[in-house]
């Protein structure tokens, strides 16, 4: 399965056109049940490396997922990444800029929730909305977006050479996957609270944000921080490809355990003693109480 990777590793330097991406491809995964077993077991090793990761404390892992409207950013996070432990993962979403966070540049409100040493952080979107909407609504001139374009190289570069391993994740449906997808939430009552009043209104500008997407995975995407195109239709093999890459990832990052801070010999010869002793002890109460029978 280490295909994934290379596969759907956006190359640097190059203009890529997501039409080149099919968003139903499977690469010959044609069984669910099977893809949802390899899942699993990708998991467990993903959920055994975050113990690690938290254990050795001294990198770091931010995940950053982007999609359109109904892309899977919450179905992915559900699937892949509730195996690890909330003691060292963490998911931080990025809505609205608040009117503090405004008043400051558009990495301001990023840079605190970055992860620590020890921590992966899923960003559920991120600081590239800087780059999508405020591009296809026209928000920001052709001059501000090329200097954001390079901040946020700036900015994962920063972070890499902190400790930090980025992998940014593009969950790619087709426009007819989104349509179905927003029919099926207006029947689910448990899923009308995802219903935004915006989500047909944007629908418009469905050109425009691929022609964005296009534009921030092919400028921002660097051998320090990889984008990845991710076929989104078929969920189960969404699921499947995300966790092999972030498998990978995590192995590639040779993460070493911390030697132990005391003598385990001593440790060991203490422990022994007091086993021995509680084995005296339940002794001398089994003949106690077999002497008083």
């Amino acid at each position: 399965m280490n295909r994934f990777y290379a596969r759907y590793r956006v190359p640097e330097g190059r203009r890529i056109s997501l039409s080149d991406y099919d968003p139903n491809e499977t690469l010959g995964f044609n069984n669910k049940s099977e893809a949802q077993a390899l899942l699993a077991r990708n998991n467990h090793r993903i959920a055994r490396l975050q113990t690690d990761l938290y254990s050795e404390n001294k990198q770091s892992l931010l995940i950053v997922l982007q999609a359109l409207d109904a892309g899977g950013k919450d179905g992915t996070i559900n699937n892949v990444f509730a195996a690890m432990n909330p003691q060292g993962c963490r998911v931080q979403s990025f809505k609205t800029p608040t009117a503090l966070e405004g008043a400051h540049d558009f990495l301001w409100r990023a840079h605190p929730v970055t992860p620590k040493t020890g921590e992966i952080v899923i960003f559920n979107r991120s600081y590239y909305e800087a780059v999508l909407v405020e591009r296809v609504h026209e928000f920001a001139s052709p001059e501000e977006l090329d200097f954001r374009y390079k901040a946020i190289n700036h900015f994962e570069e920063l972070l890499y050479n902190r400790g930090t391993r980025i992998v940014k994740l593009y969950l790619h449906i087709d426009k007819d996957e989104q349509l179905r997808r927003f029919v099926r939430r207006l029947k689910q009552p448990k899923k009308h609270w995802k219903i935004s009043a915006t989500d047909y209104k944007e629908r418009q500008y469905w050109d425009k944000y691929i022609e964005a997407f296009e534009v921030a995975l092919s400028r921002c995407s660097k051998e320090y921080a990889p984008w990845f195109v991710i076929p989104g239709n078929c969920k189960w093999y969404r699921n499947l490809v995300v966790s092999q890459i972030i498998l990978e990832t995590l192995e590639s990052m040779k993460i070493k355990l911390p030697e132990p801070s005391v003598d385990l010999q001593e440790t060991r010869r203490l422990a022994a003693i007091e086993l021995a002793q509680q084995r005296k002890e339940i002794n001398l109460r089994r003949k106690q109480k077999s002497g008083h029978k």
